[in-house]
């Protein structure tokens, strides 16, 4: 997490020097792990704390302090101070369309109506990017003498509904229907070692090796279906699962290939039996997902109480292959955010050292009745650096939605001088910044 986040103090910013300098401790209390995001969401969040800070300090609206200063369209490839190449997105783009989805014009109209009902109203965003998609992922495609597809990978899902995914872009490449596409995931007797699933990278890394694998596919059919139909493989041109010799309606699908592919009759002599392929996809450089995220505030003066009222998102995650998964992806991420910003937090008895945390009943991860309603948008630039265009999406809620909220619980507090609050923003910890004790 440290290395990883470091890598990002840059952010979406024109930033040509950076210094950072880490210390690691142990400690004897709870024993902590990557989590979503690696260490990301808390570089972010540092990042858009000084800006919101800068912002106010100089008397700059924070999105044209952000406008000034991001690496724009035309700066792509972009390398940043710390190595990191940007190879696509529109930041700024970004900011514009998610502050005019979250109603950026009318939030003191908003504000006016919360102080009315004895509320504090605060308007917070951030944007972001952040590195994934690399490592590795393997796979296996073998059809048997059915026409049913196997597709071996070394990832796995646990939650994230890969495997639909999987088959989605299998039955784009090769044109076959769902039925035939059975998608089999973490089997290591049947398929080599992979990175595996995490670190947002698994449609970029097993999607690229479905891509490739459906390619040799592909190659190897066109000759078996050029032998069939006594043609040349060159004269063959593939479409939606159709082998067609070119200019003309002399065609064969893809699945009469392959179960013709185990007669010797049907092969060229110089091909086995069965169609079937492998790759080992390597990515060598990182997707950079982006956005911005916005959220308003409500907080209760007297108890210090926050009430999430309003969430909006603008994401660029390359081409999208299934929207509805994605923005479960998103809601996720950001529900976690919210818990760490606000919520979440180990607590220890002072005199016995106790985890006092210890259980669902006392440490506070958000329920649904505490988060609001997300309003999301897509705007899409293609990733260049992957043959399917994609970039990750699995922890870009939790990376854009730490400074989210703590910008509009800041806000919210600015009347009574509060110019910080530390994470998580506690109805404690806001009490006592409202009440001017140390928050």
């Amino acid at each position: 997490p440290t290395a990883g986040g470091t890598r990002m103090l840059t952010n979406v910013y024109r930033i040509d020097a950076i210094h950072a300098e880490t210390q690691c401790v142990f400690t004897n209390t709870v024993p902590i792990a990557a989590f979503r995001g690696a260490g990301k969401p808390e570089f972010c969040h540092v990042v858009e704390r000084l800006v919101d800070a800068a912002a106010r300090e100089m008397a700059i609206d924070p999105a044209e302090l952000r406008r000034r200063n991001m690496v724009a369209p035309t700066d792509f490839p972009y390398t940043t101070a710390t190595g990191l190449v940007y190879d696509s997105g529109e930041f700024a783009g970004n900011m514009d369309q998610a502050l005019n989805l979250a109603g950026r014009d009318s939030v003191e109209l908003r504000r006016a109506d919360a102080a009315a009902r004895g509320k504090l109203l605060g308007f917070g965003f951030s944007t972001y990017t952040e590195p994934d998609g690399f490592k590795d992922n393997r796979v296996s495609m073998q059809f048997d003498p059915t026409g049913q597809l196997s597709v071996t990978l070394t990832g796995h899902t646990n939650g994230q509904g890969h495997k639909t995914v999987f088959s989605q872009i299998v039955s784009e490449k090769l044109g076959l229907p769902f039925e035939n596409i059975n998608v089999i995931q973490g089997d290591t007797d049947r398929i080599g070692p992979g990175s595996g699933s995490g670190g947002s990278r698994t449609t970029t890394v097993a999607g690229g090796a479905i891509h490739h694998g459906a390619l040799e596919i592909i190659a190897k059919g066109k000759r078996i279906a050029a032998h069939m139909l006594e043609a040349s493989a060159e004269d063959i041109s593939f479409d939606a699962g159709q082998f067609v010799i070119t200019g003309t309606d002399r065609s064969i699908d893809l699945v009469s290939v392959a179960t013709a592919s185990f007669s010797d009759a049907n092969l060229p002599d110089d091909l086995g039996l069965g169609l079937e392929a492998a790759h080992h996809y390597v990515a060598r450089t990182y997707s950079f997902p982006c956005g911005c995220h916005v959220c308003e505030v409500e907080i209760d003066q007297n108890t210090g109480m926050v009430d999430i009222t309003r969430y909006q998102m603008v994401s660029d995650f390359g081409v999208v292959i299934n929207p509805m998964l994605v923005e479960g992806q998103l809601h996720g991420g950001v529900v976690q955010g919210i818990g760490q910003a606000l919520n979440e937090e180990s607590l220890y008895d002072p005199v016995s050292g106790q985890l006092v945390t210890g259980s669902g009943m006392d440490y506070w991860m958000p329920r649904a009745r505490e988060i609001p309603n997300f309003d999301w948008a897509v705007n899409e630039t293609r990733c260049e650096t992957n043959p399917l265009g994609v970039k990750g999406c699995g922890e870009s809620g939790p990376t854009a939605a730490l400074p989210a909220v703590i910008n509009a619980v800041v806000d919210a507090l600015a009347p009574f001088g509060v110019t910080h609050i530390d994470m998580p923003a506690t109805p404690e910890r806001i009490w006592r910044a409202i009440n001017g004790k140390a928050a």
